[in-house]
């Protein structure tokens, strides 16, 4: 017999039961229109690079596989485009490289790079996002690029978030906002420093129309900077900049944040690490030197070795003088190399130590006794 309440439990179940699989069919819906809406992000390289490097410069491999990695594993769906399209040729590089190597067999990353879009062709509105690449080949075809300045200006006006690193914001050195101000203008902004251009510029240097960090200032940007090769970005609401290869991965993660995602936990790449490792040793981190002892297979010493030396050739006081010394030292046990003992020695004599030059000069002299400068420099003393 059916009474008023079994009646009515039935109704409560049959409701139940319908909004059950309406908020169901609702989750599958979102879920799937979230997988087709993730974040769409325009990399953006140059395409003036001819013979590796060698005839013209073009883009940093380096660069384009760390910010593309970062993007892949945050679900970002990534178009790439250069000026003209088509393929375009990275400055050399080692495919080797932990970050480089699983970029050369990703066949999605390398079809994009062989056949890129013409920045002509983009469609603006399609993106949230433009990353643009560095490299010294930047410097000469994306400054000169209208259509990727209209790209770019439409993005940012569109509330999408651009971003460069290293020689990449020589893209936004001519990028006028609608009301006619440039992006830059008014903003904190980074890049490839003068500094750095000096030490690491050199054979293009002379070609270069202009100074990264001279233009941006012209253009009323607010120009910030780390000590030279170290990592930092430049965050103004939506406008991300890197100042070197070691700033990508970290440019490319605060891009992922300013479109909405929370970036997923990644282990740092190792050339980026021992950076962080000199950052340290550098803001005298009593702990820095300690970590690198206990487990210097995390770190490059060559890369703390090389980033001794220039800072030994670009000192500006004793201090700057004692810090290149240390680094370099502290390359010495991982790494036999007689022109790194030289430059030690060169770095004690700047600052007054004269016996340790002296021995270090000889212990050098007794393993390569072929190095004349060392010979010369001994003599000197």
């Amino acid at each position: 017999m059916k009474t008023k309440y079994s009646l009515i439990n039935r109704g409560v179940t049959k409701s139940v039961s319908a909004l059950f699989f309406a908020i169901m069919a609702f989750l599958s819906m979102n879920l799937y229109a979230g997988g087709q809406t993730s974040p769409k992000v325009l990399v953006v390289v140059s395409g003036y690079g001819v013979d590796e490097g060698e005839t013209q410069p073009g883009f940093e491999f380096d660069e384009f596989a760390k910010a593309y990695l970062v993007f892949k594993a945050n679900g970002i769906d990534v178009d790439v485009a250069s000026p003209n399209g088509g393929k375009v040729v990275a400055d050399k590089y080692n495919p080797e490289k932990e970050y480089n190597s699983r970029v050369v067999v990703d066949s999605v990353a390398m079809k994009k790079l062989s056949n890129t879009l013409s920045t002509q062709s983009v469609k603006a509105s399609d993106y949230d996002g433009v990353f643009i690449v560095g490299g010294k080949g930047a410097m000469f075809d994306l400054p000169k690029d209208s259509a990727l300045q209209k790209i770019i200006a439409t993005v940012y006006e569109n509330n999408g978030s651009i971003s460069a690193v290293c020689h990449g914001p020589a893209a936004l050195t001519d990028v006028k906002l609608s009301d006619g101000t440039y992006l830059v203008s008014g903003k904190s902004v980074n890049g490839f420093t003068n500094v750095e251009e000096k030490a690491f510029g050199k054979k293009w240097l002379p070609k270069f129309e202009f100074l990264l960090e001279d233009r941006l200032k012209e253009r009323g940007a607010k120009f910030e900077s780390s000590a030279m090769m170290l990592k930092h970005v430049a965050e103004d609401e939506r406008l991300i900049t890197g100042q070197n290869p070691f700033s990508t991965a970290a440019t490319a993660e605060a891009l992922v944040r300013s479109l909405g995602v929370k970036p997923v936990k990644r282990e740092m790449f190792k050339d980026d690490r021992t950076i962080e490792l000199v950052a340290e040793i550098l803001d005298g981190k009593k702990h820095a030197k300690a970590s690198f002892a206990k487990q210097a297979e995390k770190y490059q010493p060559e890369l703390i070795a090389m980033y001794g030396y220039y800072r030994l050739q670009f000192a500006q006081n004793n201090r700057e003088l004692s810090q290149a010394v240390e680094l370099m030292e502290m390359s010495v046990p991982y790494m036999k190399n007689p022109r790194l003992s030289l430059a030690i020695a060169q770095g004690y004599k700047k600052l007054g130590e004269n016996d340790k030059a002296k021995s270090k000069l000889v212990a050098l002299l007794k393993e390569h006794p072929e190095m004349d400068a060392a010979q010369k420099m001994l003599d000197a003393m």
